[in-house]
């Protein structure tokens, strides 16, 4: 694998670990972030600090955003002071964040009108894929492009799948966030339900996961739920954001989700009623609401 020179913006709770992933790959990578803490631990790392987006992105050959939104994304690439303006024409710009896909499209048109490449690149696997390595990564983009970025890839995930052209990636995030949402929420009533019947929680949890009811979400959350741990992996702030985007581009393409649509009024509720900085395993606190418990 050729060692490349990156530069990483965004250094949060998915892009920290990512960033060190990077180094422990071999790679030259000069991070970003608007709180230092952040960048510190990335040199801590071994990786390099910047202090602005400029002057990481001066050298890079390839730049990877990793940030919360759509409006986190337009300012850091399309934006004054941001990605386009400073980087090289041939720079690789690789949106690591889970976003719409039309702006996506709209990034990679701004960049090639630049002479500069993108791939949008969102992950799945939270918190924990992200520090183990495990991500799965759906690739959007040019054939050429995702081949050249497929080592960078492959630090970072086990399952790193080009998935069509620009905005593709994007649009099965979506799908991925309608299918993680459903099932936190199932398990969470599943939760409740078991509770309620006096069955010994964890001893069915286990068992469950053996069967054909298992799932990366029930090994993932189980224990969040049994222990009412919620420190945020993927904050239900971010899905409902994501359970937005997938209702919007849903209609767009005349496809029904009759029970997303349900799931993404409880991620709203939770939302609503303080959660919204919690894991998404959370949901649990609405089901408990629904089935009359106290909800510290």
């Amino acid at each position: 694998m050729t060692a490349r020179t990156i530069a990483f913006i965004g250094l949060g709770i998915m892009g920290s670990p990512m960033a060190a992933n990077l180094v422990k790959a071999g790679h030259t990578v000069t991070g970003y972030n608007l709180t230092q803490p952040a960048i510190d631990k990335l040199v801590a790392d071994g990786g390099r600090a910047a202090t602005s987006i400029a002057e990481a992105v001066a050298e890079a050959e390839v730049v990877i955003t990793m940030v919360p939104a759509d409006p986190q994304v337009e300012q850091v690439i399309l934006g004054e002071g941001g990605v386009l303006e400073n980087a090289k024409p041939g720079t690789l710009v690789i949106d690591m964040s889970s976003i719409t896909p039309q702006t996506s499209i709209k990034v990679a048109e701004a960049a090639a009108a630049k002479g500069i490449r993108t791939l949008d690149a969102p992950v799945s696997g939270g918190e924990a894929g992200a520090i183990e390595a495990v991500l799965s990564i759906m690739v959007g983009g040019g054939a050429a492009d995702f081949a050249e970025a497929k080592p960078l890839f492959d630090a970072l995930g086990t399952t790193v799948i080009h998935v069509g052209p620009a905005g593709a990636g994007q649009t099965v995030k979506a799908a991925n966030q309608l299918i993680v949402a459903v099932n936190i929420q199932v398990v969470a009533e599943a939760v409740v339900f078991l509770e309620n019947a006096g069955v010994d929680l964890q001893a069915a949890l286990d068992v469950l996961a053996g069967g054909l009811a298992g799932s990366t979400v029930l090994n993932r959350k189980k224990a969040n739920m049994v222990d009412r741990q919620f420190a945020p992996g993927f904050r239900i702030d971010l899905h409902h954001k994501d359970m937005g985007i997938v209702t919007a581009a849903a209609r767009a393409v005349e496809a029904p989700l009759p029970v997303g649509s349900l799931v993404a009024q409880l991620v709203a509720s939770a939302r609503a009623n303080g959660d919204g900085s919690l894991d998404h395993s959370a949901l649990l606190r609405g089901v408990e609401r629904l089935a009359g418990r106290k909800v510290n």
